[in-house]
């Protein structure tokens, strides 16, 4: 359990967010926690940013750098933070209230992460139906969670601000360097399973948010970011086997292509941008395949999930482009998707 006088810090790194970074910053000092940390990491921005972060006075420790990307940033975050528990927030992101007090009774020595669902919220801070990531009927284990993590390279995770780190984890990694991408939580999402506890609360309790601009979120369809993404699990995953053969595991070259959250990513790569795709030689016909043998490999997917991916990646892979494109759009941008689909999934418990 977390003692109650133990301090968290939240690291909030930056870049051209002045929209968005005062509702993050409001939500980290909103904590119900009696000690609590705000480290507000601007990297060089360009817009209001500075003025909205210079407003909160003593209340935050900020910091202004010239630009050097969010990798960077929270290396320098992280250099300040002293909680015991580390949020690395991002400034377009929101956490709830009492997600401290929903962490404190499941912390122990050993945890890397406590994860836990988001919701996702639009531009406004409006609700826009999806809560993710998706757990089977029964919470994954530690154990669980660390078996996918080598067979699969895969577990259901959110993104980096749905976590709540042990800084005793962190110092292991950081400061992070852009092996694994240049995207600040590929490095301890990857690594998590590892070095300690991945402890599951599934609960939504932080708002992610999307609003076009989000290096992570889909709002529209767009090829070269499907390769990118592409390219980028690849380096992460290539982090992942170098973190765990050092922790003394052993994670085969083939965990990646049973992948069932990288699968979809490497197909709409194909179909959207066959000209940038990082793969020489791949085809439809291998990602179904992948696919396939992915879905017979446990990764914390629910049977009607699996069997959802698997229609959805036949349809994309043997569809004209044009309906090919509009089933990428609904799978990856919720908010996309026609009512009567999202009523669909919700009765087929296929989402939540």
């Amino acid at each position: 359990m977390l003692d109650p006088n133990a301090l968290v810090s939240v690291v909030i790194p930056n870049y051209n967010y002045e929209a968005f970074v005062g509702a993050a910053i409001d939500s980290a000092l909103a904590l119900d926690w009696p000690h609590v940390q705000v480290v507000v990491v601007d990297d060089g921005s360009t817009d209001g940013s500075r003025q909205v972060i210079a407003r909160y006075g003593n209340r935050i420790e900020a910091v202004f750098q010239p630009n050097a990307g969010q990798l960077a940033a929270c290396n320098t975050g992280f250099e300040r933070a002293r909680g015991e528990v580390v949020f690395l927030l991002d400034s377009d992101d929101v956490l709830n209230p009492d997600i401290v007090q929903a962490l404190a009774p499941v912390w122990r020595p050993g945890v890397s992460k406590v994860q836990f669902q988001m919701r996702s919220i639009d531009a406004q801070g409006r609700p826009l139906g999806g809560v993710f990531p998706q757990y089977p009927a029964q919470t994954p284990t530690p154990n669980e969670i660390t078996r996918w993590s080598l067979t699969t390279s895969a577990y259901p995770t959110p993104p980096g601000s749905g976590n709540a780190y042990a800084r005793a984890f962190l110092a292991k990694i950081f400061p992070q360097d852009d092996s694994n991408g240049k995207i600040a939580d590929s490095g301890p999402l990857a690594a998590a399973p590892f070095l300690g506890d991945v402890i599951t609360i599934p609960k939504p309790l932080v708002s992610y948010r999307v609003h076009g601009k989000n290096d992570g979120a889909m709002s529209e369809v767009d090829g070269p970011k499907f390769a990118r993404e592409v390219s980028r699990t690849q380096a992460r995953f290539a982090y992942a086997q170098r973190v765990a053969r050092g922790a003394g595991f052993d994670m085969k070259d083939a965990a990646l292509n049973r992948s069932l959250s990288y699968l979809p990513y490497r197909l709409a790569s194909l179909r959207l941008a066959p000209q940038l795709h990082p793969i020489a030689g791949d085809a439809g016909w291998k990602v179904l395949l992948d696919v396939c043998r992915g879905a017979m490999s446990p990764q914390g997917v629910s049977g009607k999930g699996r069997i959802t991916l698997m229609a959805w990646s036949a349809l994309v892979a043997l569809l004209p482009a044009r309906a090919a494109r509009t089933l990428i759009l609904w799978r990856f941008a919720p908010g996309a998707r026609p009512k009567a689909l999202r009523t669909a999934l919700v009765r087929l418990r296929v989402i939540r």
